[in-house]
């Protein structure tokens, strides 16, 4: 069960990494370059539904930062939850 948990965690830290490196590619490379549209393909199902109910305020899009924190939620809830049954 601690496996599951382990797995679980390092499966959601590399999709937050992945979201921030979403954010920062996105201020160097074009929207059309290859690994920015590889990533965008992993991010933009999760950031989209959060664009719908949170705009861009000016010129910042705070999505990625509101997706961040749900997934530290979802990990946090999730890992007490398996924890729970140990």
């Amino acid at each position: 069960m601690l496996f599951v948990a382990s797995v679980l965690r390092t499966v959601l830290q590399v999709y937050t990494f992945v979201v921030i490196l979403k954010v920062i590619l996105s201020y160097f490379l074009s929207p059309y370059h290859p690994i920015r549209e590889a990533i965008d393909r992993l991010v933009d199902p999760l950031l989209n539904p959060i664009r719908r109910v949170l705009p861009p305020v000016g010129m910042f899009d705070f999505s990625p930062l509101v997706l961040i924190i749900l997934i530290q939620i979802v990990d946090s809830l999730l890992h007490q939850l398996i924890l729970s049954f140990y």
